[in-house]
């Protein structure tokens, strides 16, 4: 798993490579904490290079929901993934978030 963090004065992007899985989501949740400092800025979480989500990479993933991330998914296996989480996460809609 590769995090990169891109911080732009308009937003914050996380692009994600790999297999986000165990100890990989462990690294990203941390990461997610230690970066909350968006000042406003737009958080957004790149999963186009994301290979496979196991349960402890998709609670991170609705953590990030909660924290009113935006998602760019591509291709069906991220993109099934997210819309599910979506489905499961009631504090937000899909259609605002999903680009």
């Amino acid at each position: 798993m590769r995090i990169t963090i891109l911080e732009t004065p308009s937003e914050q992007k996380w692009v994600l490579q790999g297999r986000l899985i165990g100890p990989w989501a462990s690294e990203l949740k941390a990461s997610w904490k230690g970066h909350d400092d968006a000042n406003g800025r737009a958080r957004i979480v790149d999963l186009r290079e994301v290979t496979f989500i196991d349960a402890s990479g998709e609670k991170v993933l609705m953590r990030m929901m909660q924290d009113n991330a935006q998602f760019i998914v591509g291709g069906v296996y991220a993109t099934h993934v997210v819309e599910n989480l979506w489905a499961r996460c009631k504090s937000r809609t899909r259609a605002s978030n999903l680009r």
